[in-house]
């Protein structure tokens, strides 16, 4: 639980501090007034990584060089990232620094070990499209949960994809150069044995979600549409590979596909079937983290739930389950508009 936020040179904000309780807390604000910034930073303290930015220097406040999000949660533990764009002036000293620096009670720490201290969950209107738009949304989405709650498949994650840009480029000169195909084999041994956790605990994670209750009268669930990576494989795909210089299988091709009963959300579901699929799958998010931090206390170990202004994306009975789910953790809530909110206990507010 995330007990406070300060900020500094950080997106809008040139200095900034929150206190959050326990229960609901909601950041209201015009557009463009920082709202989804401060979503923003709290994630940013659970995961490393921005949920928007495409370059992560764009979070540094626009005349700065270095901006820092710091936040203490219940445990007393105290986290920190330093964000800059790569360069610092000192008078007539121009010197380059790491762009992105963890701290874990003032302690620098490698990405692996910083994320997932402390775990949240996200629910935004982007997030209506997981079920319609790019494979690639669907695998984003799997691994955020699990690297938050396993270092073993954050680390597998982070050599796989290393493993699979090294194999592409060696695919390449094996096409343009036509070097032997064993310089593959280090690549092939490492995509499989990292494939295989991967593919294990994402299978792990579908299952523990297609368990979840069920959410009003739909009958939700989810297929996982496996690509298997193995030597057969690699074998079978070695031309077709290498005339693309591009690895054909293994886990970075992996979909999933939402179903209501039998049929593809996707293709025959309704906007409001597949907005309810994805809260559906937020739940099932939530239950899974929670039950993978089993060993922590109560509070401790459920999630904070961050919910970036998506009410004005729901229609009335969508609003009040997502207030009943809001009521069961640390719940975060950014808006333009409060009058959308539906809580039977109140809330705290934050006013920009």
């Amino acid at each position: 639980m995330l007990q406070k936020l300060e900020l500094k040179n950080f997106r809008n904000f040139a200095k900034k501090s929150l206190d959050f309780t326990g229960g609901i807390t909601v950041v209201v604000g015009e557009n463009a007034s920082g709202k989804t910034n401060i979503l923003e930073a709290v994630a940013l303290l659970s995961t490393a990584k921005s949920f928007r930015a495409g370059v992560e220097e764009e979070m540094v406040n626009y005349d700065e060089e270095v901006g820092r999000v710091s936040g203490k949660i219940s445990d007393e533990t105290s986290l920190e990232v330093v964000l800059t764009r790569g360069v610092i002036t000192r008078g007539e000293i121009t010197e380059r620094v790491a762009r992105k620096k963890l701290l874990v009670n003032g302690v620098s720490k490698r990405m692996v070990d910083f994320a997932g201290i402390f775990k949240t969950v996200l629910f935004r209107p982007q997030d209506m499209d997981l079920v319609s738009q790019s494979p690639s949304l669907r695998r984003k989405f799997l691994d955020s949960v699990l690297s938050q709650v396993d270092r073993e498949y954050h680390r597998a994650i982070l050599s796989y994809e290393k493993g699979l840009r090294r194999r592409n480029k060696l695919l390449y000169r094996i096409r343009e150069e036509g070097i032997s195909r064993s310089h593959l084999y280090f690549w092939d041994k490492l995509l499989i044995k990292n494939g295989d956790y991967i593919s294990a605990k994402r299978e792990e994670l579908i299952d523990y979600i297609n368990e979840t209750q069920k959410l009003g009268d739909n009958n939700f669930s989810l297929t996982y549409d496996k690509s298997v990576i193995s030597e057969s494989r690699l074998l079978q795909y070695k031309l077709e590979e290498v005339a693309s210089a591009t690895t054909l299988v293994g886990p970075h091709r992996d979909d999933l596909i939402f179903l209501e009963g039998k049929r593809d959300l996707a293709k025959y579901g309704s906007r409001g079937e597949q907005r309810m699929s994805v809260l559906w799958l937020k739940i099932g998010e939530l239950d899974y983290i929670t039950k993978s931090s089993g060993d922590l206390p109560a509070q401790a170990g459920k999630p904070t739930l961050l919910l970036d202004d998506i009410f004005s994306e729901l229609d009335h009975e969508h609003r009040r389950l997502v207030g009943e789910i809001a009521g069961r953790q640390q719940t975060i809530i950014s808006t333009a508009d409060p009058h959308y909110l539906e809580f039977e206990d109140g809330f705290d507010k934050i006013e920009l």
